[in-house]
């Protein structure tokens, strides 16, 4: 049955018309409850993970087929593109061969006609010669990219050429070890490195590793030192690469040539932008011109002014400002002075305002926005995990309000939580266990609570006007407080300390969580609901080693007086049963150190008292009818053992003793039990006044007072 059911919810969902919406609908008013969705939910999982583990089973016995065929398919790709590309430069000597046969013909015609003909032939020679240049600069790229395995994207952007490429050898950065051998290409917009490969395959001799953009990396020279010579290095934040020359000579070129095209490729950007700001300058004075003779020409009575457009507004962007904000925001976020870039953002904004489409914006924009996500990224960089934690939430100030001035406060309160909930583990992880477990759970609450105030109140200031990120701070803090509660219960309940010392632990956790009240925050709730399944595993423990104890001394009970041997221990026996709230102890004591009761009623007395204290502190109300029915239980034992030991009890002697002890129990003890229960919880014991009154109570002898069966 359980299989067809299975089979049919599958079907179910596995419907081409299926519709969750629908389904969960008629799901809810079929239920009959909680249990039902439960059950439900539970088939929808277990069927969830059994088509995930064919899955994987399925990927798994087909994984080295997939390989070799990814692998076929990267050395086809290689040779197709190595065949366009001859194909490609067989068409462009072709097209060269057409050209200059055309151009012989028309000089030869000119000559024979018009000697002047012969000065369009050579401006035309002149100006095939650069361009005949740059597409053998193309072709000479093309050719050494046929040689790197997995860069058939590199020759998409048009323009770009290559400038220079030669052998280095990768080092560590820090031991100068040496990594990898490798080939660089350097473009005139970029840089690439290519791996060599171990074994080669046809043309194929390097894989591509990485590309980098001129703007993104600096090149900083390295001073030999003993083995570590003729080297060089690119740093791209966070990162930083070293490479070695093969002599001091090619070093030098390499470092000449990549800082001469890095200055040639900012020239040839700064050049298109004043280009297009002068043409935007132009198009300002047209349009000037244009509404100047427009005031000039009288209007005709069907001419309405308002009629027409009104002017863009154009900005200048030859400012000098505004030509070195991209260096300039470079230069901030190297020297980590995030208020001053985000502030030159915010300027640029306010000038940009209203500039619209106006040509040269978008290109400025663009360069722009490749330093917001570097500026991004050393921001997310800063309030990763792995940074220093010792500086608590302030420390994380700084970048979660410029991340916040981006535009970005949904990633800056993600990164603060995850950043914070990195500093809880380490913070409990650090806490040495050692001494007494009370000492150890005053130290683990003192540094949770205390840390989960201070990033409340840090988060509270950070996040002031972006009330939709509190929502996701009260999840953080269920989930801190998990963290918390592991920690907690691992020492507390799993290594079975006693009932008194688990109590003042929740306590003690009790009043820390209270304190989070100051802020609007309560986690009381989830902290109990945390720790109820442990609670209860412990009353009823320890409710079971009071039963075992008090049947054992009912097994050995000779119900004979005590003899407590000395005033002092008769005096500390009295305050105990004082602190507990038996008031009226005194007159069960006898002459000097006798007390008139049974050694197996006092110590359960007592044993019962402590056990009923404990229990009220660790009381919510999920725990009210599990401590109510502890309680029952542990009575129930010692009324059992009464009433047996009174029915068969032949000595008349012992008999009035007996009776003695019963008038204690149900007058004296139980009545306290219930009255201190009510006091602490708030309602009455029902269940420990029926088990009082249900008990058959008969006055035997009218001259004794206390005697009952």
């Amino acid at each position: 049955m359980a299989a067809d059911g299975a089979s049919k919810l599958r079907r179910q969902l596995e419907a081409p018309r299926f519709e969750p919406a629908l389904y969960v609908k008629q799901l809810s008013q079929q239920s009959d409850g909680d249990r039902d969705l439960q059950e439900h939910r539970h088939k929808i999982q277990s069927l969830a993970d059994e088509t995930a583990q064919n899955l994987k089973k399925n990927v798994y016995k087909n994984y080295r087929q997939f390989i070799e065929t990814a692998r076929e398919i990267s050395y086809l790709e290689s040779e197709m593109y190595q065949l366009s590309h001859i194909l490609t430069e067989q068409k462009g000597i072709m097209d060269g061969l057409t050209q200059m046969l055309l151009a012989a013909d028309k000089e030869q015609q000119g000559s024979r006609h018009l000697q002047a003909a012969a000065d369009p032939d050579a401006a035309f020679l002149s100006l095939l010669l650069p361009r005949e240049a740059e597409e053998h600069k193309q072709r000479t790229l093309t050719t050494l990219l046929e040689k790197v395995e997995g860069c058939q994207d590199i020759l998409q952007p048009p323009g770009r050429y290559l400038v220079y490429n030669g052998d280095l050898l990768e080092c560590d950065a820090e031991s100068a070890a040496q990594v990898q051998r490798v080939h660089a290409f350097l473009m005139n917009d970029c840089l690439l490195v290519a791996a060599w490969l171990p074994s080669r395959r046809g043309a194929v001799r390097y894989r591509y590793d990485a590309l980098y953009r001129l703007d993104s990396f600096a090149v900083v020279n390295v001073k030999d030192n003993g083995p570590m010579r003729d080297m060089f290095k690119i740093l791209m934040f966070p990162d930083t690469r070293v490479f070695q020359a093969e002599n001091a000579k090619v070093k030098k070129e390499w470092l000449e040539i990549l800082d001469q095209t890095k200055k040639n490729k900012a020239l040839t950007e700064r050049l298109e932008v004043e280009k297009e700001a002068a043409e935007a300058l132009l198009l300002v004075e047209e349009e000037q011109q244009h509404q100047q003779q427009q005031q000039q020409r009288p209007l005709s009575p069907k001419t309405n002014p308002f009629d027409e457009e009104p002017a863009l507004e154009l900005v200048d962007l030859s400012l000098e400002w505004i030509q070195e904000l991209p260096e300039d925001l470079d230069v901030c976020i190297a020297q980590r002075d995030f208020e001053g870039a985000v502030d030159l953002l915010d300027k640029l904004s306010d000038y940009l305002s209203g500039s619209g489409g106006q040509p040269g914006v978008r290109q400025l924009r663009g360069r722009v926005e490749q330093r917001v996500r570097r500026l991004t990224d050393v921001l997310v960089y800063e309030l990763s995990p792995g940074r220093s934690l010792r500086g608590g939430p302030r420390a994380t100030r700084r970048a979660v309000s410029q991340l916040i001035r981006l535009g970005q406060s949904t990633k800056a309160c993600e990164l603060f939580l995850k950043n914070r909930a990195a500093a809880v583990q380490t913070a409990i992880r650090q806490l040495r266990i050692e001494g007494a477990t009370l000492l150890y759970i005053h130290k683990l609450c003192n540094i949770f609570f205390t840390g989960l105030l201070d990033t409340a109140k840090e988060f509270e200031m950070d996040f002031a006007g972006n009330s939709g990120c509190y929502s996701a701070f009260v999840v953080w803090s269920r989930s801190a407080t998990r963290l918390f509660v592991d920690a907690f219960s691992k020492q507390v309940f799993d290594s079975k300390e006693s009932l008194s010392t688990t109590a003042e632990c929740v306590e003690v956790a009790k009043e820390h969580c209270s304190k989070l009240s100051e802020i609007g925050l309560d986690l009381t709730f989830t902290l109990q609901a945390l720790l109820v399944k442990d609670i209860k595993a412990a009353l009823h423990s320890y409710k079971g080693i009071i039963m075992e104890a008090t049947k054992h001394r009912n097994s050995e009970e000779m119900w004979r007086r005590m003899n407590l041997m000395t005033p002092e221990a008769l005096a500390k026996l009295k305050e105990e049963m004082k602190g507990s709230g038996i008031t009226n102890f005194d007159q069960y004591t006898g002459d000097d150190c006798w007390v008139n009761l049974s050694y197996t009623i006092v110590a359960f007395t007592k044993q019962l008292m402590a056990f009923l204290e404990e229990g009220l502190k660790l009381y919510f109300p999920e725990l009210h009818m599990v401590l109510l029915e502890s309680l029952r239980e542990i009575i129930l034992v010692a009324v059992q053992h009464v009433d047996y030991s009174l029915r068969c009890e032949q000595d008349p002697e012992k008999k009035v003793f007996i009776r003695e002890n019963v008038s204690f129990l149900y007058e004296t003890v139980l009545p306290v039990v219930e009255r201190r229960f009510e006091e602490g919880v708030g309602t009455p014991a029902k269940q420990l006044q029926d088990l009082r009154n249900g008990s058959r109570i008969i006055r035997v002898n009218p001259e004794s007072t206390n005697s009952f069966v």
